[in-house]
């Protein structure tokens, strides 16, 4: 076991941070999932940084399977229309190295009203028509935190997608889930156990390929 100055398995650390995938093909959507395991994944996600400490989060849980088919139709309205838009132009660009995400997307399109839970993170307020200063800030005080749920999810056994297509119809989400208009929708996070054994770092770039130091495209 390797231990940082820190006093973390870096193997253990390294491998949580390298493995979490947005998991859609592999949900199981037969098995439930405890609101408690998810309850207790929120408590670590509380533990993230907020802008000015502020916690303006509120943590929407959806297990009812009524509830969780009517968000489902709404998120395939949205993400039907805008996958068949991106097919269509992948195919005149002749890219056909995406095929297998847009797969896995539809396929989770197709399958979310099915889902044994979803999460929904809201932050209070609106940033409508604001600033991008303003804008980064709201949302970076959501983001951080949703990202620890997810990791946190992983570690549990749970897999987990962000999605954000249903916020096209955010309000006719709203009216679902008795959302007031003074909040803000950010994502929507199916969750469930997932199956086949593990999973593997994905492919990326080096760091030297696409860090720069001390000034633009300066490596």
């Amino acid at each position: 076991m390797t231990t940082s100055a820190a006093g973390f398995d870096l193997a253990q650390t390294d491998k949580l941070l390298t493995t979490t995938r947005s998991v859609r093909k592999r949900l199981d959507f037969s098995r439930p999932v405890s609101r408690d395991v998810v309850l207790e994944c929120i408590d670590i996600a509380l533990q993230a940084p907020s802008g000015g400490n502020s916690q303006p989060w509120r943590w929407l849980l959806v297990d009812d399977p009524g509830v969780i088919k009517q968000l489902g139709a709404i998120y395939q309205k949205a993400h039907d229309p805008y996958m068949a838009a991106n097919r269509k132009a992948a195919e005149e660009a002749g890219v056909t190295d995406r095929n297998a995400i847009m797969d896995s997307s539809t396929y989770l399109s197709d399958h979310m009203g099915e889902v044994p839970m979803m999460v929904i993170p809201c932050l209070l307020g609106r940033v409508d028509g604001s600033s991008g200063t303003e804008s980064a800030g709201f949302f970076g005080s959501i983001l951080p935190a949703a990202w620890s749920l997810m990791l946190a999810l992983r570690s549990r056994g749970l897999g987990s997608a962000w999605t954000t297509l249903h916020l096209v119809y955010e309000k006719e989400a709203a009216e679902v889930l008795g959302i007031p208009d003074t909040v803000t929708q950010c994502a929507l996070l199916p969750i469930a156990y997932y199956t086949g054994d593990d999973f593997k770092p994905a492919k990326r770039q080096p760091a030297t390929k696409v860090t720069y130091i001390n000034g633009w495209k300066q490596r």
